[in-house]
Parts: C-alpha cells; structure tokens; sequence
C-alpha cells in the first residue's frame, strides 16, 4: 500500500511538472521563460533547459541577456553529454564575445568535452585533433589559468591516441608484408608512417615501438629487394640498429635487433 502512495505521488509530481514545461514552452513572456530555463538548469534538467534557450538566444539577441543564454545553452548541451553541439555553441559564445564573462569557461569546455567524444583509436580521429586545436587555443590565451595543467595533460593524452593510432598503422603495413603487392610496397610503407609518426609525436611511449618497427621493417624490405638493391638496403638494416640501440641499450627489442644485425652483417660485401 505505501509504494502504491509512493508511485501515486511521483506520478502527480512528473504530470505536474509536465504541464507547467509545457505551458511555459507556450508562453510568450520571454523574461519567464529565461526565469525557467535557468531553473531547469540548476536543477539539471537540461533537455528542458536546452529546447527554452534555443528560441531564447534569438529574441535575445543584442539584449542584457544574450550572453548569458548562449553560454547556459552551451552547459546545457555539455550537461546532456551532446559535447559537439555544446563545443559548437562554446566556440560561437568566445568568437561573438571575445571579452565575455564566461569566455575562459567556454574555451576550456569547448575543448574538454570535444577530449569527453574522442571516438575510439581505431575510428577515425578528427574530433581528436579538434579536441587538441581548442585546448592549445585555450594554453595560449590562458596559460596560467587553473584550468592549464589539466588541459596540457588532456592534450598528451589525446597525442599519444593519436601515436596509437599510428603505431596500429605501421603494424597493419608490416604485417601485410609483401602480400597485396598491387596496393604498394607494405614495408616501405611500414617505414614511411613510423617516420612520420616520430616527427609528430617525438616524446611519445610509442617511441621505442616505432624505431623497432623501422629496422623489422627495413630487415624485410631488404629480403625481398631485387639484388642491385640488396647492399644498400642491408647497410639501412645496420644503420637502423645501431639508432635503435643507442636510444635504447636495454630496449625489450634487444634480443630481435641483435638477429636482424648479425645477418644483415654478413649480408654486406662492398665498403661504405
């Protein structure tokens, strides 16, 4: 009998509540429908906050409250978890109001919740690297905010997804190896993104996979190449061990580096 009063109850508050949601979503009183809009905010209801404040920063264009409807309907949207709508509405705030009030805020989130979307490393990685542009924008105008340290973090993160990333492609390519010819030469390909990789992203974990990945996959361009090619592409395999072992003398490579070393050795009967 008590949860039948209970539910009784919770069902005459959400009616309750609906039917003034809706007579406000009605009403043409503007100043009432901010009033609401910002109730509902505080009260994180924000789908409800969101749909008043759409048609708010319309009429409210050029008025007191424009800006503080924007950058509600920005943290509405965060609230709701749609971070690339919110960082839309974040980015429209800080251009339309260079100097605003919430203009460090709106920087910040508008990079943080796009870091909140990142899709999967395997998945394409656009709003990553858009993640990172917002964020570096919010470093350069606010490098000593409190905000800055955990937003330079984020950003290590996000480049080091997107070291991972690499890394999965410069595997792929190795992996191929010298099938699927017609699409190109896998293990030059293998080589050419660990380059790239190591440009972009100089201090990432990643780093010693990469240099490992480079000499694997200039030991097996070097066993498939034609013969007028095969004392150069030998000294590459000598040259690229001795980089990977400098960098790292106790690397977890060692043992596999040593092997392609002692034969690409014997493999060399011209002088440098």
């Amino acid at each position: 009998m008590k949860k039948l009063v209970y539910y009784i109850c919770v069902m005459m508050v959400l009616l309750t509540s609906c039917g003034e949601y809706n007579k406000v979503l009605k009403s043409t009183d503007y100043e009432l429908k901010y009033s609401y809009a910002k109730k509902y905010f505080n009260a994180k209801q924000y789908t409800r906050s969101a749909t008043l404040l759409e048609d708010l920063i319309v009429i409210f264009k050029g008025t007191s409250n424009a800006e503080e409807s924007l950058y509600l309907l920005a943290q509405s949207y965060y609230g709701q978890k749609d971070y690339q709508t919110a960082s839309q509405y974040f980015n429209t705030y800080y251009t339309t109001y260079p100097k605003g009030e919430y203009v460090e805020l709106a920087r910040y989130y508008s990079g943080y919740g796009l870091c909140l979307d990142s899709p999967d490393v395997r998945l394409d990685q656009t709003q990553t690297y858009k993640a990172i542009e917002e964020l570096q924008l919010y470093l350069e105008y606010y490098p000593q905010s409190e905000h800055a340290e955990n937003a330079q973090n984020i950003m290590f993160d996000l480049q080091e997804k997107l070291a991972l990333k690499e890394l999965m492609a410069t595997r792929l390519y190795y992996n191929l190896g010298s099938y699927q010819a017609y699409l190109g030469n896998n293990y030059l390909s293998s080589i050419i993104t660990a380059q790239n990789a190591l440009k972009n992203y100089p201090f990432s974990k990643y780093r010693e996979d990469f240099i490992y990945l480079m000499l694997q996959s200039k030991y097996e361009l070097a066993l498939v190449s034609v013969s007028e090619k095969l004392q150069g592409r030998y000294r590459d395999v000598v040259d690229e061990y001795y980089n990977y072992t400098n960098e790292f003398p106790e690397g977890k490579y060692q043992k596999q580096a040593q092997r392609f070393f002692d034969y690409a050795s014997k493999q060399i009967t011209d002088t440098y």
